[in-house]
């Protein structure tokens, strides 16, 4: 199983719900960079290569709601 940070998961759920990186760093008060640098990590975990795809995986294994 794939280990993310409570970090990734608050973002990865965000990015499930439909959210744009821009929305999502405003909702955890960080900087679109950020946002952008946590999808990354998600995404290379996770072995895919776009933010739908990430979303699709961890809804599959039930990693977010």
């Amino acid at each position: 199983m794939v280990k993310l940070t409570a970090k990734e998961l608050e973002i990865l759920q965000l990015v499930a719900e439909g959210l744009n990186n821009i929305e999502i760093s405003k909702i955890m008060v960080t900087t679109v960079h950020t946002v952008k640098a946590h999808l990354t990590s998600i995404m290379k975990k996770l072995g895919v290569t776009n933010r739908t795809a990430a979303a699709y995986v961890a809804l599959k294994n039930h990693m977010v709601k």
